[in-house]
């Protein structure tokens, strides 16, 4: 699970470019809450725990109150200063360390972050943990160790299983995320919460911004949007409109 900004409008700062997140309110991703609400249906369903997972800073532990207050079993928030600027491969690397060192059958995760917006790291986390990856799917059924996945696009629709221990990804069109109970939010206070560093993973590079494959050189706001054209058709109107579809090379 990631904690990500929750502002709409999100920017860059400090003299690095990375993600602003000081004085940002933060949340859970809102497409992990799928991914969350998929484990906790599986395991209801065939028994098993579900460990949540998040990397990033000390706030992250926010994500992981969200996901113990949706049901799941227990929490392992990684946190080191070392961390900043990480980008998706390391991201991979840190997760598929954690992954090893809990254990695990199945690993769900959302279909992309909303501050990045890359969705690679669930195929990533599979090629570092050598296991088959059944991603962006739509439908998920679990018989028993045969995971069948249904994934839809806009010219076919696949049918696709394969054997776990396996990782999953999960569209926003899966499920339903279920709100917490009150039951819920008051059981979460006593679920376990492990913090690990990058040295309990016994990671000691290959991470951070220096290691990063990609920097932001620079950035600007976006600009503001300037009022459109009215015409008035007096019987020209269609050709007025096919002359500025030509001019913006649009047709």
């Amino acid at each position: 699970m990631k904690y990500v900004p929750a502002a709409a409008d999100r920017t860059f700062s400090g003299p690095d470019n990375t993600v602003d997140r000081a004085d940002v309110d933060g949340m859970l991703c809102e497409l992990d809450e799928h991914a969350v609400e998929e484990a906790l249906r599986i395991t209801e369903a065939d028994g098993g725990e579900v460990t949540v997972v998040t990397v990033g800073p000390e706030e992250a532990a926010d994500a992981i109150a969200r996901g113990l207050r949706m049901g799941a079993h227990r929490g392992v928030h990684i946190v080191d200063d070392a961390l900043h600027g990480s980008d998706a491969a390391a991201t991979s690397l840190v997760l598929a360390a954690a992954v090893r060192k809990t254990g695990y059958d199945i690993v769900l995760c959302g279909m992309a972050s909303t501050d990045g917006g890359m969705g690679v790291v669930p195929a990533m986390l599979a090629e570092r943990l050598g296991v088959p990856q059944l991603t962006l799917a739509s439908q998920v059924t679990v018989e028993g160790g045969t995971v069948t996945i249904r994934r839809e696009s806009s010219t076919a629709t696949e049918h696709i299983e394969a054997s776990g221990p396996l990782v999953l990804s999960v569209t926003d069109r899966s499920n339903e995320p279920r709100y917490p109970s009150f039951k819920g939010i008051m059981a979460a206070k006593k679920k376990p919460v492990e913090t690990w560093s990058l040295a309990d993973l016994g990671i000691a590079s290959e991470v951070g911004l220096e290691a990063a494959g990609t920097t932001v050189s620079a950035f600007a706001a976006r600009p503001a949007r300037t009022g459109g054209q009215i015409v008035s058709d007096e019987g020209e109107g269609g050709a007025r409109l096919a002359e500025y579809l030509v001019a913006q090379k649009l047709v």
